[in-house]
């Protein structure tokens, strides 16, 4: 088996050397990830720059990109084949509710789901890398049963992306997966504005919102629970449910 790691937060990121060092036993594994911290840079594409590609000590490939164009341009010729799996992580911090919208993480693994690769995004639910090789345990686990003879990269449906939270707990305290929806945040924090030296307005976006919808059947709920969430994402925007109430709006 063939995988391709990236991540957002770097490729020097303890996350992503974690996550190698766990998937390398049960792989053949590349490494293609941003030169430097790029949380939230969602599915975003370096269109009007040039993209380098430079080799680290350890073998890691980092590109002056973002999460999806490491996994684009490995996809598209750097490495000459086609992986099995594309993994993303493991992030410092939670990607839950709305955060999967702007994650980096998410997007890395994403553009893999939409070369029509099985993808998975590994996150902690706390910053700080607190257990983090408990969680480089779990991550591997997980990519094994998925994997293995009767896991589902061989069966049903191709390609899927599963969206995965770890507790920051030792391996012991980590309850079992939970298969659970996306919840809800409250709208973001008001915008932090400072005065720089020149005298002119800086503004920086606040943070995130507590969450709005956290019941049970809701990430984080699991979560809370020291449950390792596991949430199927899919692409689709459409809003298929009122596609035919803006027919009725909008027809001639």
């Amino acid at each position: 088996m063939k995988i391709l790691i990236s991540n957002d937060d770097g490729y020097q990121a303890p996350g992503i050397v974690a996550l190698y060092e766990a998937l390398k036993t049960v792989a053949d594994v590349d490494v293609v990830a941003p030169e430097h911290n790029n949380s939230a840079k969602s599915n975003a594409l370096t269109l009007h720059s040039p993209l380098y590609v430079h080799t680290a000590s350890n073998g890691f490939r980092y590109v002056n990109g973002t999460p999806a164009d490491c996994v684009h341009i490995a996809l598209t010729g750097l490495l000459g084949y086609r992986p099995d799996l594309v993994v993303s992580g493991i992030n410092n911090g939670a990607n839950m509710g709305d955060d999967t919208i702007y994650s980096g993480t998410v997007g890395a693994a994403m553009e893999g789901y939409l070369f029509g690769i099985p993808a998975i995004a590994f996150s902690q639910t706390e910053k700080g890398w607190a257990h983090l090789g408990a969680a480089a345990r779990k991550a591997r686990e997980l990519v094994e049963q998925l994997t293995g003879p009767s896991g589902s990269l061989g069966q049903g449906p191709l390609p899927w992306l599963l969206n995965v939270n770890i507790p920051n707990l030792p391996a012991e305290q980590i309850q079992p997966v939970r298969v659970a929806r996306l919840g809800r945040r409250h709208a973001a924090e008001r915008v932090i504005t400072q005065t720089s030296p020149r005298g002119e307005t800086m503004y920086w976006i606040g943070s995130a919102g507590a969450a709005k919808d956290e019941g049970e059947g809701t990430d984080f709920h699991a979560a809370a629970q020291g449950h390792v969430t596991v949430t199927p994402l899919q692409v689709d925007l459409s809003d298929h449910e009122r596609l035919p109430w803006w027919q009725q709006q909008l027809r001639a």
